[in-house]
């Protein structure tokens, strides 16, 4: 069994760059693979007609995905963040950006009628990721059964709140019916993909469906 609790490479790599979680680079990969947050930058007319990235992160909790995106939306000076979690996200290394004027964290379930509400209420989103992992109970048949869940909702979100030609990132547990939801995704989306990210660990079964040009 792997020793998870032994900082490896990427953890280092992390703390030293100043992310509460070796996740980051998953996304980071991805956005520079895929040019994803470029590919976000959707025009919408509910947005009046004005080219935005306006970010919505489900399952955020460390923060490492929200930090990516708030420096990245530092640089470019422009765009907002909306981070949802059941858990607050950790202050450690975000230096006042979670207390910026372009970010907004919901704490609350996803799957809830309430939350839902929320972040409706702050979209229309030009790209929605989403890290979302349920609690695992070492039962690979539940644990995907449970992952698979939480990706559906994340596709319900991109469905009902994500411009068109925005993107998409889930994770998801390979097993189950994955592959009815990346089906889903490719009627959503003119290209839509599964890709591993370097910086998982070889041993699991994460993966991420990535959903580029929401029709």
């Amino acid at each position: 069994m792997a020793d998870y609790k032994k900082p490896d490479y990427w953890q280092q790599k992390a703390r030293e760059e100043g992310y509460p979680a070796r996740s980051v680079y998953k996304l980071k990969e991805i956005d520079e693979k895929f040019n994803f947050f470029k590919a976000a930058h959707s025009t919408d007319s509910r947005l009046n007609g004005q080219t935005a990235l306006n970010v919505l992160d489900l399952g955020a909790a460390p923060g490492s995905w929200s930090l990516y995106v708030l420096r990245k939306m530092a640089v470019m000076k422009k765009g907002a963040l909306v981070s949802v979690d059941l858990s607050p996200l950790s202050r450690e290394f975000d230096k006042g950006l979670f207390d910026g004027g372009n970010f907004f964290f919901i704490q609350g379930d996803i799957t809830t009628a309430q939350t839902r509400e929320t972040i409706s209420a702050k979209g229309p989103y030009s790209a929605i990721i989403s890290d979302a992992a349920p609690a695992t109970t070492g039962n690979h048949t539940v644990d995907a059964a449970r992952s698979l869940a939480l990706a559906e909702e994340a596709a319900n979100y991109a469905e009902n709140a994500l411009s068109a030609g925005g993107s998409l990132v889930v994770k998801i547990f390979q097993g189950g019916d994955s592959a009815a939801l990346l089906k889903r995704m490719k009627t959503l989306f003119e290209t839509a993909k599964s890709f591993k990210p370097q910086a998982c660990r070889g041993e699991s079964v994460e993966t991420y469906f990535i959903g580029l040009g929401k029709r």
